[in-house]
């Protein structure tokens, strides 16, 4: 909870900061005071500090402390650096290079090979980022076709009409499912009483449902697609995943309030954290109830054959021993791939550890 505070002395926390994030977390609002609040927003208020002070198992003492302000993402300044023109012109021209590019690598057939790959990229410079994993990726599993989403607020494309007004979790999962279905890359096996049928193919019919990787950022429309359609999904891949245990703060608060500390941190921030359209997204079209994924939500989680996490353990972003500690808990064994000393998008770096795995366990359905 002290998280959620700036990680500020527990005992310095009171209960109007308290009422301040409850509002926030639950009705995106600022929080004046108690009495000038409807009833019926007034008494969910109380219960859930009911409950909170329950589990901390001490009364949160009345009154304030604006030394210890709740973190109000989507409701505190924004914070951005600007960049020139030319950046974004540089972004724009090398991302649409790539896509010509990596159209031309792409030789595979829908015919040839189980369960295409949709890989869903992080924060950050798009293709650009991750041209040389996609490369890569390509070479080493030619049977199957891959298709990466482009998200422009997420890459930095500037001149996409939709840089400033990302898709939120609906749109953004019914968008990747009709798309799905009009690839003809996953089938609705139903009966005529509309329930699920097995998802197995029968004999002689090309196999249904596509091999999602995510990275990071990506792993929120992971968990969207998950959510709306986890029929689709036949396996899942998260690298350094952010889906998780995000009610905690970590994540909010390592990526947007924190003080940078290293180097790598300051270009982080000021290179990702601190750009436009990815502001504007983290802290003004972040719903952290949507993009939070629970074990449950995942099909076959602890099957490792179907599904495959990939944390570090010096991850600047995600506190992955938390992480770890939440899906352990939840019987993953060997689906769980930790690296002690794995910092964010390590992983995916070539000739990794993590690498090579990530690519052994895409080829074992091929």
């Amino acid at each position: 909870m002290r998280t959620w505070y700036g990680k500020v002395p527990w005992s310095s926390i009171r209960k109007h900061e308290v009422y301040a994030w409850l509002s926030w977390s639950i009705y995106n609002a600022p929080f004046p005071s108690l009495e000038s609040l409807p009833e019926d927003e007034q008494e969910i208020l109380r219960s859930a500090m009911s409950m909170l002070e329950k589990r901390a198992g001490i009364a949160i003492p009345d009154g304030s402390n604006p030394d210890s302000s709740p973190l109000l993402l989507t409701l505190d300044p924004i914070n951005v650096a600007w960049r020139p023109f030319v950046w974004y012109a540089f972004i724009a021209v090398g991302n649409s290079v790539l896509r010509q590019y990596l159209k031309v690598k792409w030789r595979a057939s829908i015919e040839t090979g189980p369960h295409p790959i949709v890989f869903v990229h992080g924060l950050g410079l798009g293709l650009i980022q991750y041209n040389i994993f996609l490369t890569q990726l390509m070479e080493a599993i030619p049977d199957r076709p891959v298709l990466v989403p482009l998200h422009p607020h997420a890459s930095q494309e500037i001149f996409h009409p939709r840089f400033l007004n990302p898709m939120n979790r609906h749109e953004s999962a019914d968008c990747l499912a009709g798309l799905l279905r009009e690839l003809d890359w996953v089938e609705q096996h139903r009966a005529d009483n509309g329930e699920k049928l097995d998802d197995e193919p029968k004999d002689g019919q090309r196999p249904t449902g596509v091999t999602m990787v995510s990275h990071s950022n990506g792993s929120f429309t992971h968990a969207w697609l998950l959510k709306a359609h986890p029929e689709m999904i036949y396996r899942s891949c998260f690298v350094d995943p952010v889906t998780f245990c995000s009610w905690e703060g970590d994540l909010c608060y390592n990526f947007i309030y924190r003080r940078c500390a290293t180097g790598l941190e300051l270009l982080m921030k000021y290179f990702v954290g601190m750009e436009l359209g990815v502001a504007n997204f983290l802290q003004r079209h972040f719903d952290w109830s949507a993009n939070s994924l629970w074990f449950q939500d995942i099909p076959n989680a602890c099957d490792p054959s179907k599904t495959k996490f990939f944390l570090g353990g010096k991850d600047d972003v995600v506190d992955a021993e938390r992480v770890k500690r939440y899906l352990t808990s939840h019987g993953i064994r060997k689906g769980l791939w930790f690296d002690p000393h794995g910092r964010h998008g390590e992983a995916l770096l070539s000739g990794g550890k993590g690498h090579k795995e990530i690519l052994r366990w895409l080829r074992e359905a091929s």
